[in-house]
This record gives C-alpha cells, sequence and structure tokens, in this order.
C-alpha cells in the first residue's frame, strides 16, 4: 500500500474544550467560513465525509459517504504548525516553543546584525502584509531588513527580492536559526520575501522558506524511512521537520502547485508516503482574515479531488486533515485551538465509517504506519482495522 497524506492547513472545524486557554472563543474555521458563505461549494469534500463528521452540524450531511471520517483533539501545547505537524506524526509537544510578545531581546538582535551586517527594522509582532506597509519602502532604500514574530514561536525576516538576494536572505536565516537555539529557541526561522513597488502595493512571494527545530524523537517519517520506503515531502513539509525523515522534497508556489506536484508523484513509481502540505489556506487567507478568499481556495481545492483520485493506484490510501484552525472570522491574526478533520479514502477503505472523536492528532500518524507496516509510533492509536476492508 502507499498513502497520499494531505494537510489542508489550517482548516479547523471547531473550538476544543480548551481553546479558551489559548484565547479562543467561539471559533470554528469552516464553520464560519459557511456561516458567512452558505453558498459554498465544496460537493467532494462531501461526498468524502466532512459534514457527517461528529459536531459538523453546519454541513449537509451526505447519506452515504464514500470515504471514512472523523476529528481529531490536540493533546499538544501549542496551535502552530509545527506542534501540529510533529504530533500528528507521533511526538508531542508538552512544553509551548518559546514567544516573544514584545519584540526579541536586544543581544538577540545585536547578535543577529553583527553577523549577518545588515540592520534590523520592525522587531515586534505584526501581520506580515501590515509590517510591510509600515518598513518596506525603508527596508528597500536602506537594505535594513524587517525581523518580526507574531503568537506563534517565529523568527521572521522579510527584504525585498530586488534589494537582498534570496541567497544572502537565506543565509541570514541559516545565522537566525543558530542564534535561535537553547533557551532561545524558536519553532521556526521564515523567510520572508517580497516584491512590489511600494506601500500598498508589496506582496510576498512564494520564496519563502521555514527553517524549523529538529524534532526532538524520531517521528512516523523516521520509521518509514528506516523501513526503505519514500517519504516524499511536498510544499513545506520538508521545512517543518528540518529535513528529517524525508526521502525527497520539493517546494510550491501555491496550493494549486502543491495539488499538480501530489499528483505528479502519484503518477510515479514510488512506495511509501507522499506527504504534502496546502499552506495558501492559512498563510494568504486565515492570517490575513479574508473569508472570501478562504471560501474561495476551499472550493477551488474540492475541485481538483476527483483528479487526486482518479490518479491514484488500486491500494492507494487518500488520507486529508488539518493541523489547526485559522479562524478567517475571528480576532486578530493567529491561529486558532480546533479540532480538526480527518477524510479516508481509497479503494480498499470502508465508506461511511464515521471515526468518531480522536483523543490525539497522533492517531492519524500511528493509522498511517499500520497501513504501511512500519514501526508504530510511541505515542497515537491506529484505526486502521476500522477502515480498512
Amino acid at each position: 500500500m502507499r498513502v497520499i497524506w494531505l494537510i489542508i492547513d489550517s482548516v479547523g472545524i471547531g473550538a476544543l474544550p480548551d481553546s479558551k486557554d489559548f484565547g479562543d472563543i467561539g471559533v470554528n474555521t469552516l464553520g464560519n467560513i459557511v456561516k458567512s458563505y452558505k453558498d459554498i461549494k465544496i460537493p467532494n469534500l462531501l461526498k468524502l465525509g466532512i459534514g457527517n463528521i461528529d459536531g459538523v452540524d453546519f454541513l449537509e450531511k451526505e447519506n452515504l459517504p464514500i470515504g471514512s471520517y472523523g476529528r481529531c483533539s490536540e493533546i499538544s501545547k501549542g496551535k502552530d504548525t509545527t506542534t501540529g505537524h510533529w504530533e500528528m506524526t507521533g511526538v508531542l509537544v508538552e512544553t509551548p516553543f518559546k514567544t516573544f510578545e514584545n519584540g526579541f531581546p536586544k543581544d538577540i538582535i545585536d547578535e543577529f546584525e553583527r553577523r549577518t551586517k545588515r540592520k534590523v527594522v520592525g522587531n515586534k509582532p505584526a501581520s506580515g502584509t501590515a509590517i510591510l506597509d509600515e518598513y518596506g519602502e525603508h527596508q528597500m532604500k536602506t537594505g535594513d531588513v524587517i525581523v518580526y514574530t507574531s503568537a506563534d514561536s517565529v523568527f521572521q525576516i522579510a527584504a525585498h527580492e530586488e534589494i537582498i538576494p534570496l541567497d544572502e536572505l537565506y543565509k541570514m536565516c541559516e545565522i537566525a536559526r543558530e542564534i535561535m537555539m537553547g533557551d532561545n529557541a524558536v519553532a521556526r526561522v521564515i523567510a520572508r520575501p517580497y516584491i512590489g513597488e511600494g506601500t500598498g502595493k508589496f506582496k510576498r512571494t512564494s520564496n519563502r522558506r521555514d527553517y524549523s527545530l529538529s524534532p526532538f524523537e524520531d517521528t512516523v517519517l523516521d520509521n518509514i524511512k528506516e523501513s526503505g520506503l519514500d517519504v516524499i515531502a511536498v510544499g513545506k513539509i520538508d521545512d517543518i521537520f528540518n529535513g528529517q525523515g524525508i526521502t525527497e522534497a520539493v517546494h510550491t508556489k501555491d496550493n494549486m502547485d502543491g495539488v499538480d506536484k501530489t499528483i505528479n508523484y502519484i503518477n510515479k513509481e514510488n512506495k511509501g508516503l507522499i506527504f504534502t502540505n496546502l499552506v495558501d489556506f492559512d498563510s494568504s487567507f486565515g492570517h490575513r482574515r479574508d473569508i472570501k478568499g478562504y471560501k474561495e481556495a476551499l472550493e477551488e481545492f474540492d475541485k481538483r479531488i476527483p483528479e487526486i483520485i482518479n490518479s491514484m493506484k488500486e491500494d492507494d490510501v487518500l488520507i486529508i486533515n488539518a493541523d489547526h484552525g485559522n479562524d478567517p472570522s475571528y480576532k486578530g491574526t493567529d491561529h486558532t485551538r480546533e479540532y480538526i478533520p480527518v477524510l479516508v479514502y481509497g479503494k480498499n477503505i470502508k465508506s461511511n465509517v464515521n471515526l468518531g472523536t480522536r483523543k490525539s492528532f497522533s492517531d492519524i500518524g500511528a493509522t498511517v504506519s499500520d497501513i504501511l507496516n512500519v514501526k508504530l509510533p510511541k505515542n497515537g492509536q491506529s484505526f486502521k482495522n476500522d477502515i480498512l476492508k
């Protein structure tokens, strides 16, 4: 068997019981999009059973879903990309990654400036688009770099591609990654290149790169790789795991490029896991609180699902799930603490099986391991026997 594991980044389906502890009240990424746009058209996700998941009372239920379906709670102490992906691959984050609510301390910025030979502007929590409007023109005129953070554990570096070459920006990120370790370790250092002629016209490009911490324990990906199978990473998966457990990787420009590259790998002769993250839901629409854009992105993805399914081989298994929420109708610009949907489809997968509410994202990784007959992670309960014909 082969698994195509597709992450629809940030498509949460309702607040977790502990969401208030994370500052999130009444959040529901998909639910509030549907509430705003009742005419949303996602027929293929409905066929897979997304409307039949426990607690999803805002979508039409399918009489006979073609897939198995359920939702997962999060155990880890976080609601960010790294925490979500690590938990789904069997590693629980029990101590939250460090955040910098008031920007980074002077000694960190001084060391970064010394080693990069570039001055820093910004150095505060900010929206990625707002910070460009505030400092983008200054950055272009001076060659300084924009450093900022968010409610997530991130050190982000923005620079205009025509002012600072990508190679130099990536090198600066490597330097920041070395600095942001130990007591100051952040989950990710992110390169945020942009283009444009001036305030209001700046646009971030697809040349983003994430420099993550390495998982502190073996993940499902390590176990699959050690078994001699392929672990093919599409999109930012390679960055999230810092390359650990990956056998082949390709970055993507946007969601549709991610789907294209996934289908390309499905049509090749590989074995093991194709692991894809579609980040636009999160980065382009969730953080920017763009409800209409998020809705349209979901519809665009939904139209591609038949193409993905028709590319699959006889014994392939498709798993679609999110990694956290990012309710575009909620205050602020941060991720939201939510249940995530899980949809499973394949010719060898039972239809209309309700997996209920799983205790942890790690149940998904345990199931992937079980399907591929590799070592199971220490965390997570496989639901393979519930879904396999």
